[in-house]
């Protein structure tokens, strides 16, 4: 899904180095859905038609996502995988974080009890999945998501949702530094920039995590869920 970006040179350096080489994966997954909201997901319509109204949102390639992330919910669920979302959202005490000063649009859709807040209905939490908030690109920064997957005994992340250059990026290399097998579902992520879509996974399927398809997840989630029932 990269291969347009790179060079001869690019390729090389790959081969060379052997980078890419997988890390697999463990025995006891979460699926993490990453800030799946109307203010990042905004309408199904083309990025740039839909930004009068949600200028962050990913559109018609982020609920392509959404429709992959659905299938996977289902999946999980289905074998006991337990399931966390992340909201990205601000508190009226908090002062905005230093990405506010990198775009125009309207930072207070972002205030908790916003609409754009919402995590999108199409794939919202059920009882018993994990809804957790945060305020910064890392899912860990901040929150007690590493007490959460202590508890669970958690050994691996399989990562979906949006931004796959941000928040997805972010969150993923967090994880792997902290000792986590991660597996981010091409598929299942998004960007409003399609450039950054596959740069981002590039580097972090050269460098950091597995990278793989919805169809390979949700065989690993059947399998590590029945093995763990």
């Amino acid at each position: 899904m990269w291969s347009d970006v790179l060079t001869d040179r690019d390729r090389r350096v790959i081969a060379n180095a052997g980078y890419g080489k997988a890390r697999g994966l463990g025995e006891s997954p979460l699926l993490l859905v990453i800030d799946c909201q109307y203010n990042y997901i905004g309408a199904d319509e083309p990025v740039d038609q839909q930004q009068d109204r949600w200028p962050a949102g990913g559109g018609d390639g982020a609920w392509a996502a959404i429709r992959t992330i659905a299938k996977l919910l289902d999946v999980a669920r289905g074998v006991d995988v337990p399931v966390l979302y992340t909201r990205n959202v601000q508190k009226r005490t908090m002062r905005f974080d230093s990405f506010a000063d990198k775009s125009t649009w309207d930072k207070k859709a972002t205030l908790d009890g916003s609409e754009g807040s919402r995590i999108v209905d199409e794939i919202a939490p059920l009882e018993g999945d994990f809804v957790l908030d945060k305020s910064y690109a890392s899912a860990f920064y901040g929150t007690p998501l590493p007490t959460y997957l202590v508890g669970l005994g958690a050994d691996t992340l399989v990562i979906t949702g949006v931004s796959t250059s941000g928040c997805v990026r972010a969150t993923a290399v967090d994880a792997v530094t902290r000792g986590y097998k991660v597996a981010v579902v091409a598929d299942a992520v998004a960007d409003r920039i399609g450039a950054s879509h596959q740069v981002a996974l590039l580097d972090l399927w050269m460098k950091y995590t597995d990278v793989i398809d919805a169809a390979s997840a949700a065989d690993y989630l059947t399998t590590a869920g029945s093995s763990n029932g």
